[in-house]
């Protein structure tokens, strides 16, 4: 799979983590930045991940700030775009599995190292069950 990453300053050692770790996967990884904790405007990092995943250039995306939240909130802007927020192993499956999110977030201040790399695992692993859950998400696809 082709995966985009980005971060905030916030997110800056945690992304380096993950980036490694997907690499590891087998994946091929295209890191947007940023490169240091050097502050910087997550929208903006949002907005080189997010433009790739909604272009289909990517597979999938994964966003990193000192929260996740603002990740998530920006990522959802894009039309083809379905950003989950993840603190834990469920969360991140259920993602997949019933959502078909294409872009992880995650919090590196709410988080540690361990269970980031347990979400990453099985964000990447699971795969979208389709059925009744599609039609919930052509559903929110109109919004």
């Amino acid at each position: 799979m082709k995966i985009a990453i980005g971060a905030d300053h916030g997110g800056f050692h945690l992304k380096e983590m993950v980036r490694s770790l997907v690499d590891e996967l087998g994946h091929e990884v295209q890191d947007m930045g940023c490169y240091s904790t050097a502050s910087v405007d997550y929208p903006d990092l949002a907005a080189l991940v997010c433009e790739k995943v909604d272009a289909g250039t990517v597979d999938r995306g994964i966003l990193i700030c000192g929260t996740g939240l603002g990740m998530s909130m920006a990522a959802n802007r894009y039309a083809h775009v379905r950003a989950a927020l993840c603190h834990d192993h469920y969360t991140a499956r259920m993602s997949r599995e019933h959502n078909n999110a294409n872009v992880l977030c995650m919090g590196e201040r709410v988080i540690g190292h361990g269970v980031a790399e347990d979400i990453v695992r099985t964000w990447l692993a699971v795969e979208f069950s389709g059925g009744r859950h599609l039609g919930r998400i052509e559903l929110y696809s109109k919004c």
